[in-house]
């Protein structure tokens, strides 16, 4: 009988371990926020290195929104991606958006820099300024051969 109780114990805890951990995981991703509504912006990028489904979008380094697509394009063999921001976020028609990196070990992020232009992008459009990811690798390459590499 003490066995049996022991089991359960340690079977509850356990449980309520996974509960605990699937909620953080929710909260993380974002997943279930009753928040404000997004809506989607689309741009195309040279490359997306180490952006994915889910990654954050920041604006003045603050969370606005995520990555919520990514794909080949085919004719132009760019990434056409797809990011959704929060709908009390007003972006700038002029402004750009680039891949930005957190720190030589950090993982990368979408950055939106804003424009002046008095008037917003509406659900759907286009940022056309684009700045794709940087690769530390070709960097240090060009570096190491004095920067004459083409």
């Amino acid at each position: 009988m003490a066995e049996n109780t022991t089991e359960v114990l340690v079977g509850g805890v356990v449980l309520a371990a996974a509960f605990a951990f699937g909620v953080y995981g929710a909260q993380v991703a974002g997943v279930g926020s009753g928040g404000s509504a997004a809506y989607p912006l689309t741009a195309s990028f040279r490359s997306l290195e180490g952006v994915n489904v889910g990654t954050d979008v920041r604006l003045a380094g603050v969370k606005i929104g995520t990555v919520t697509d990514v794909a080949l394009n085919s004719e132009t063999y760019r990434a056409d991606t797809v990011v959704s921001v929060r709908s009390d976020t007003q972006i700038p028609d002029d402004s750009s958006i680039i891949i930005s990196s957190e720190g030589l070990l950090g993982g990368n992020f979408v950055e939106i820099v804003p424009g002046g232009s008095p008037f917003y992008f509406g659900a759907g459009d286009e940022i056309t300024d684009t700045q794709g990811a940087v690769s530390l690798i070709s960097l240090l390459l060009k570096f190491v051969s004095g920067g004459d590499s083409q």
